[in-house]
């Protein structure tokens, strides 16, 4: 009975682990997907992992990258976070939004821990789920 305590403890313990990774990952991508629609960014910036950063060198590249590869996300509503996996040691985020003319996009965030919490590490358009009538 005392393993089987034990047990259910663990679970618990993990549960709530694994709920305060999934809003700090939502409040980040949040975060900055609201920078964005304010074009602030800088602020969006700031949320950019160090690979992303070393890889656009500043936050106008970045946000001129933004504008043109992912125009959803420059301009972006109707957010809904889907399914957070762990693949790998890796944390990826799914989420469905909309974009300025009312379009559907299906996205996938990797996410990365940093000593400044968790940070974007890249980002991937998801092909469009089948819709059937």
């Amino acid at each position: 009975m005392k393993l089987l305590g034990f047990i259910v403890g663990l679970m618990i313990v993990a549960s709530s682990a694994l709920a305060q990774t999934a809003e700090a990952i939502e409040d980040v991508i949040g975060s900055q997907l609201q920078a964005f629609n304010e074009r602030d960014i800088e602020e969006a910036w700031q949320y950019a992992a160090p690979n992303i950063q070393g890889a656009f060198g500043n936050a106008q590249n970045f946000g001129m990258m933004v504008q043109r590869g992912y125009p959803m996300v420059w301009t972006n509503r109707d957010v809904r976070f889907l399914q957070l996996e762990d693949i790998g040691g890796r944390q990826y985020q799914r989420l469905m939004l909309q974009d300025a003319n009312g379009g559907l996009h299906m996205l996938e965030y990797q996410m990365v821990q940093t000593a400044d919490g968790w940070r974007i590490a890249g980002v991937q358009i998801l092909p469009a789920p089948d819709v059937g009538a």
